[in-house]
């Protein structure tokens, strides 16, 4: 549900700030040209292909709630709008050359933070969730050894011993930011944790500090190959997949893992899906609008949106 509103959400502010909009958001400005334009923008910001698929695929379910439950809208704008495919490849490790690269950078980046959510993604194969929600109180670290419990809907609870090159960057980041009685670890300007989204954004930035040659090496790289990278480590440490499975979290389904899987998605049935999807649109559309016409500006509904209890 938060990735569903999450997307709605930006792309409402968005299309509300085009020309001719004034601010604000109707259901007809939902054209396909505006959707091309704003896939468009989101390639330009950086965004992987993998995500741009799944942002056209969450508009063209919003769009058709708006058409079948509100009648809000007479076409999918989506219809026409094609995307390469994406590649049909299992996670694999990173090479030795990308590595030296992203530790390189991160490195001249000499930010602590930024080394910090690194190590916790390439040494300890945190999920960008498990880091952005990690609390203070969950976080036991002094100069010798460190541990943290992680995990939150998206995987398994649980308690991980940190390597040591992944709690030094954490222990210096912590010792450097001091309110030791903040609730979560990554501190923000904009909110009381950084978000998802920010650590994502934090990655592509990093990426640009790269040559032109390394570039090409790792464009495609997204934080959550630092988690496949470290699975992959790991057992070639010897390891056993029930060992690295526990350590990350890799809750099975219908007893496959998803470690074991190249399909990373769930198992619900499709008439379930739809059930529960309906729900999730009514919803959306309910915290976005609050059900009133004329539209809402884009900044109330995100002031909606960022205040609704999921």
């Amino acid at each position: 549900m938060d990735a569903y509103l999450r997307t709605v959400r930006h792309l409402i502010a968005w299309v509300a700030q085009r020309p001719g909009n004034e601010g604000q958001f109707q259901p007809p400005q939902l054209t396909q040209t505006a959707v091309e334009r704003y896939l468009g923008h989101l390639e330009q910001e950086g965004f992987s292909l993998n995500h741009r698929t799944r942002v056209k695929s969450t508009i063209s379910n919003f769009a058709q709630f708006l058409i079948e439950e509100k009648g809000l809208l007479r076409r999918n704008p989506t219809r026409g709008i094609e995307l390469p495919p994406l590649p049909l490849i299992a996670p694999h490790p990173l090479s030795g050359e990308q590595r030296s690269i992203l530790r390189s950078l991160v490195e001249q980046e000499g930010d602590r933070r930024g080394a910090a959510l690194f190590a916790l993604g390439y040494w300890a194969g945190c999920r960008v969730s498990e880091v952005s929600w990690l609390q203070m109180t969950h976080t036991h670290m002094d100069p010798e050894e460190g541990w943290l419990h992680v995990g939150n809907k998206e995987s398994k609870g649980r308690d991980i011993h940190l390597l040591n090159k992944a709690r030094k960057p954490l222990y210096t980041y912590l010792q450097t930011t001091g309110d030791t009685g903040r609730t979560y670890v990554f501190l923000s300007q904009r909110s009381e944790r950084l978000t998802e989204e920010a650590i994502h954004y934090w990655f592509r930035k990093l990426k640009t500090r790269a040559t032109k040659s390394q570039r090409e090496l790792i464009e495609d790289l997204t934080f959550l190959d630092l988690r496949h990278d470290f699975a992959h480590r790991a057992r070639e440490a010897g390891w056993s997949l029930a060992e690295v499975a526990n350590y990350l979290g890799d809750v099975p389904n219908n007893g496959v893992s998803a470690l074991q899987s190249t399909v990373r998605s769930n198992n619900r049935s499709r008439s379930s899906s739809c059930r529960c999807a309906s729900k999730i649109w009514a919803l959306t559309w309910l915290i976005i609008s609050g059900e009133t016409f004329p539209p809402l500006s884009s900044a109330s509904a995100i002031e909606l949106a960022a205040i609704a209890t999921w």
